[in-house]
């Protein structure tokens, strides 16, 4: 082969790579992101248990104190800190390396991609200071690293790095960022008393398993509380709980799946004014204790797919939870942004019969329940809201077995459409891929309860 007369200049931009990094993430998530490593850094600090419902971890020593205005972003903990080896070849690079084994024995962390916090602190501002106090052989340690986020992006060379700096040691070990000079956009968020109130309900929803073990999330001075999944138990109901391990190249996976009743289904299918709570229904996921799918409807989990109907408030009050964990981050069925999950994972695959079952199951009482409402309610009055950590392993749901529904004739509806508009229906439902029959039966479906409602 010849020699090349040139190279082309392939390298990206500083601005571009930073632009690319955060379109993507909201502020929430940012947020998010940094909390996953103040996790990470106490799961590390008690030795890398597995997150599961029964590890039996006690992560009351450590708090994470957060403030957030329009003045600034400040985050704390006591979580261990993070130590210079890790500093310079980890925790400031975009994406893992290759040959990163760095801990990866037993650290069941929820950071996968290496990412986060560079994407984080540049969604939030432009004048970035990170500190971290470590034990060193039994001595405290201390560095920071300054970041001036527009300077670093005007630097033309392609070699990426933030210089270090020793520093004092705080009185307790971990890491503290501070950012200042705002974007506009996060500016705005954060003087948004909605934004506020969002954020600790979506921290408190996705921590809930840590915050159950102790851990302490400070945001603008109140502790946040956790926001835990409870299931109806009784003698006629009982939720799905099953566990096994799945392996895949590179190690395993553990998967548990909780799923039920966790209210009764309403009395009355039109929308009301309480249809906010509706939010909370549907199909949860957690990969590594931290939750990244919360009441999902889609075709996602099963809701909308061949067989299944899209999502009704018929079907309130039922609540799946699906718990991944490995000591392989790289094997979890996480996305970058950690806000919904791989579909072509075989792990998550693996999971998806059993979403089957239970979704159906629930589906056929809902609609066994309209022939008999007042039995069905008896049943649902005597049943006791459990804790997810207090149920029992349980192969199948179970749900009050109802007066069977009378046999009603039926007759053939049958007519000829336009593809185009049988596809631009499908897709309102929720797929694009659904057989004509079933937009018609959807169709019909939908026309029925609008203007006749129940039968």
């Amino acid at each position: 082969m010849t020699e090349p007369i040139a190279y082309a200049d392939a390298n990206a931009s500083r601005a571009f790579f930073v632009q690319m990094l955060t379109r993507d993430i909201t502020l929430e998530d940012c947020v998010l992101d940094l909390l996953d490593n103040s996790v990470d850094g106490a799961w590390r600090s008690i030795g890398h248990i597995a997150p599961t419902l029964d590890d039996g971890a006690d992560l009351s020593p450590f708090c994470i104190d957060i403030r957030a205005d329009e003045g600034g972003f400040w985050m704390s903990d006591n979580c261990g800190g993070m130590d210079l080896q890790r500093a310079e070849n980890h925790a400031f690079t975009f994406g893992r390396k290759d040959d990163d084994d760095e801990d990866r024995t037993g650290d069941y962390r929820i950071g996968v991609y290496g990412i986060g916090m560079k994407r984080a602190i540049f969604k939030l501002g432009w004048k970035v200071k990170i500190n971290s106090t470590y034990c060193d052989n039994g001595i405290a340690k201390a560095f920071f690293v300054p970041i001036d986020v527009r300077a670093w992006m005007a630097q033309a060379d392609t070699d990426w790095k933030f210089e270090i700096f020793n520093a004092e040691p705080a009185k307790s070990q971990g890491v503290a960022i501070e950012v200042t000079d705002l974007t506009r956009g996060t500016k705005s968020a954060f003087g948004n008393p909605s934004f506020q109130q969002n954020l600790r309900r979506v921290i408190a929803r996705d921590y809930a398993l840590h915050l159950h073990r102790g851990l302490t999330i400070v945001l603008n001075g109140v502790a946040v509380d956790a926001s835990l999944i409870t299931l109806l138990e009784s003698a006629e109901f009982a939720p799905l709980r099953k566990s096994w391990d799945v392996a895949a190249e590179g190690g395993s996976v553990h998967i548990e799946i909780l799923a039920g009743a966790s209210a009764a289904p309403p009395d009355d299918e039109a929308p009301d004014e309480d249809d906010r709570g509706e939010e909370r229904y549907g199909w949860y996921v957690a990969c590594n204790g931290r939750i990244v799918l919360a009441g999902d409807k889609s075709t996602t989990s099963i809701w909308g797919l061949e067989g299944f109907p899209i999502w009704h408030r018929q079907y309130r009050g039922f609540i799946g939870l699906i718990l991944f964990t490995s000591d392989e981050t790289e094997l979890l069925p996480l996305t970058t942004t950690k806000r919904s999950v791989d579909l072509s994972s075989e792990v998550f695959r693996s999971a998806r019969p059993t979403m089957r079952e239970v979704t159906r199951a629930w589906i056929d009482y809902t609609g066994a329940r309209k022939q008999a409402r007042e039995v069905a309610k008896v049943a649902e009055q005597a049943a006791k809201s459990v804790s997810l950590f207090s149920i029992a392993q349980n192969p199948v749901i179970v749900t009050p077995t109802l007066p069977a529904k009378p046999k009603i004739k039926t007759s053939t509806i049958q007519y000829s459409m336009a593809v185009t508009r049988i596809r631009a229906l499908a897709t309102e439902f929720g797929n694009v891929n659904l057989s004509a029959r079933e937009v018609g039966m959807r169709s019909f479906d939908y026309a029925y309860d609008d203007m006749v409602g129940e039968e």
